[in-house]
């Protein structure tokens, strides 16, 4: 008996048919996944990082965080809505999904890695994550020692000289040492600076105030 042409194509497309578009998503390897996102997103609410939070992303519109500042205006005016689909469409090529986003991330191209980093935010957003990732990455700028705490600022010239709070004066090349706000809850007590070392060579360092108006008013010009 003859099996005529359109029978055997379609029965030749009845296992494309019946195979999901992308493999299921495994939560639990996509919380290990998620360490790579967790240096600019954090998972706890208005927590804001480099990017904004992805507390309760799922089914949430793009750009509207309402304590997220720095949106781009494409990704704002766009009219994504965070799914599946969505998510592994940003998440392969964020500039094909949304064009002139400012979202620094070439993309992820193996499917497997974006199914299961999905399947995390999914699982984040309905609070079935495993606690251990929920961890924002953030460290408590109020909590340090003495050998953080600022005590006072010199510039003399091309050197900064910072003295902490045990009493110790290191001296940075001005082009070594940056000057950062953090307002956040864990950000450092309002005039009390903290000193973070950066680098590997210990020659560089970050100085964290509560606010931009105690920089100019801490630093006195001294030699």
């Amino acid at each position: 008996m003859r099996i005529a042409p359109i029978a055997l194509l379609l029965t030749a497309l009845v296992p494309v048919i019946a195979t999901p578009a992308s493999a299921a998503g495994d939560a639990e390897h996509g919380t290990a996944l998620f360490r790579a996102c967790a240096v600019c997103h954090s998972l706890k609410p208005d927590q804001n990082m480099t990017g904004p939070s992805l507390a309760g992303v799922w089914e949430r519109k793009a750009g509207n965080v309402a304590s997220f500042d720095r949106y781009s205006r494409a990704l704002k005016s766009s009219d994504v809505v965070w799914d599946e689909k969505t998510l592994d469409e940003w998440l392969k090529s964020p500039q094909s999904l949304v064009p002139q986003n400012t979202m620094m991330f070439g993309g992820i191209p193996d499917t497997q890695q974006r199914a299961d980093l999905i399947a995390f935010l999914k699982a984040e957003s309905e609070g079935r994550a495993a606690p251990a990732a929920m961890g924002s990455g953030f460290q408590d700028l109020k909590k340090l020692g003495a050998d953080r705490l600022v005590q006072a600022i010199q510039y003399c010239r091309d050197t900064y000289r910072v003295t902490t709070a045990d009493g110790k004066t290191s001296d940075f090349w001005e082009a070594n040492l940056r000057f950062k706000t953090d307002s956040s809850t864990t950000g450092p007590v309002t005039g009390k600076p903290v000193m973070m070392p950066a680098g590997m060579m210990g020659d560089r360092a970050s100085v964290f105030f509560a606010s931009p108006e105690e920089i100019s008013t801490f630093i006195k010009h001294q030699c």
